[in-house]
């Protein structure tokens, strides 16, 4: 498990934005959204308008999924990752890890949100065709 969650991180470090789905009263919504990695707490740290209608979906419906990958032609370097998880607002500390990674985004003052993981699944085809690597919160 830990094997993959590094495997995980390392594509994560190489990647800045993420796809965000919600969902509240069968409405559907996506986003695409630039993130910052938690490490310590396996989570996203994101900026968006509470007014967004993502982020009013998560208001009332925290269970958001999503995805990140490499857009590449080549099907042998295909590499992407689907995750599962809660959003809420940031807490404390949130902003030094968005800011790190984005400092020109400090002057917009931004809504900051946290996507902790619950569950991931990395497809990997550098590690042989349709290779997945999974994490969950639980094990």
């Amino acid at each position: 498990m830990k094997n993959s969650l590094e495997k995980i991180e390392a594509f994560l470090a190489e990647h800045h934005l993420l796809s965000l789905a919600t969902c509240s009263e069968n409405r559907p919504q996506s986003a695409s959204l630039f993130y910052a990695y938690d490490r310590e707490n396996i989570a996203f740290i994101v900026a968006s308008d509470i007014k967004t209608e993502h982020i009013q979906n998560a208001l009332s419906n925290a269970e958001v999924s999503g995805t990140i990958a490499l857009e590449t032609d080549s099907v042998g370097k295909i590499q992407g990752l689907q995750y599962r998880a809660k959003i809420t607002e940031a807490g404390e500390g949130a902003d030094i890890i968005y800011f790190k990674a984005f400092p020109y985004a400090t002057v917009m003052k931004p809504k900051l949100w946290t996507i902790t993981l619950e569950e991931m699944k990395f497809t990997d085809n550098r590690l042989g065709f349709g290779k997945k690597l999974y994490w969950n919160k639980v094990s």
